[in-house]
């Protein structure tokens, strides 16, 4: 697995979800949060896809399902 820049990743989140950089960690999670909704999810891998310029799969998308799990899958690119 390739090691990616968490830091940008961690932008992209901040940027996408109008969130403060200190919420962004593992815990964060799809739908627990108030602001990551299915319309934020959209923004938030249009800003991962941007960020990394990579296009992610339609099941990548479907799976991240938290900070944690962004790391796992933009890893994959």
């Amino acid at each position: 697995m390739t090691e990616i820049n968490t830091n940008k990743l961690a932008e992209a989140f901040v940027s996408a979800l109008a969130i403060d950089a200190a919420e962004v960690n593992d815990e964060l999670a799809y739908s627990q949060h108030p602001k990551w909704d299915s319309t934020a999810h959209m923004v938030l891998v249009a800003e991962i896809e941007a960020a990394f310029d990579i296009m992610l799969d339609t099941d990548d998308i479907i799976d991240m399902s938290s900070f944690a799990k962004a790391k796992e899958i933009v890893a994959k690119y």
